[in-house]
């Protein structure tokens, strides 16, 4: 169950996946044991730096499920398609091309457990888990940058022009309270007229 758990969390368009609260507490050591072991791979450096990452990257396939194993078994006639690899090898190579790259300087904590209450039917705790750092949380915190930017920048833009002398503030505050007694009399005009009308 945790091998099934951990390569969909690794193969998820959106690296995150929705599961219940003591899966996803048990599959967070599952998987960042496995992206441990990419990110070892990734910052070998020797002589022996390519046997290691083999050896590293054989260590991590038991994490996931092994490929297609019974090759010759499926492929009875010649020029037969191939059956495609298993997500399992997806998975695998995901983790050390891309993952064990992006974590490479992080030394732990590689995903995150997001609660999301309890589910309908029978009441079990969902949760979210999700890799941090995911291109969507990246992108998300660049636009609050910049709306930050342009925000602030606005801001002093408009400050500036809106600068009001205290005898404007006062005139101001007189036209508006003119203006709040003109609509607070305007219904009772109303309520005159139509009672003169009757």
């Amino acid at each position: 169950m945790l091998r099934n758990l951990a390569t969909s969390l690794v193969n998820a368009r959106d690296e995150r996946i929705v599961t219940t609260l003591p899966k996803a507490k048990e599959l967070r050591p599952f998987v960042e044991k496995a992206i441990t072991l990419s990110r070892q791979a990734h910052n070998l450096e020797g002589d022996n730096a390519k046997a290691g990452a083999v050896h590293l990257r054989r260590q991590a396939a038991g994490f996931f499920h092994a490929g297609n194993m019974t090759q010759a078994a499926l492929s009875g006639r010649r020029g037969q398609v191939r059956p495609p690899r298993t997500a399992g090898v997806a998975a695998l190579k995901r983790l050390f091309d891309e993952l064990g790259v992006r974590f490479a300087d992080r030394p732990g904590g590689y995903t995150r457990i997001l609660k999301l209450g309890r589910r309908d039917g029978d009441n079990a705790e969902l949760a979210i888990i999700e890799f941090v750092d995911n291109p969507r949380e990246l992108e998300a915190k660049e636009n609050a940058r910049k709306r930050a930017k342009s925000g602030t920048a606005g801001k002093k833009k408009s400050a500036k022009s809106e600068t009001v002398t205290p005898a404007e503030d006062r005139k101001a505050g007189s036209k508006k309270a003119q203006k709040s007694a003109a609509v607070e009399a305007a219904p009772e005009a109303s309520a005159e007229t139509t009672a003169a009308e009757e």
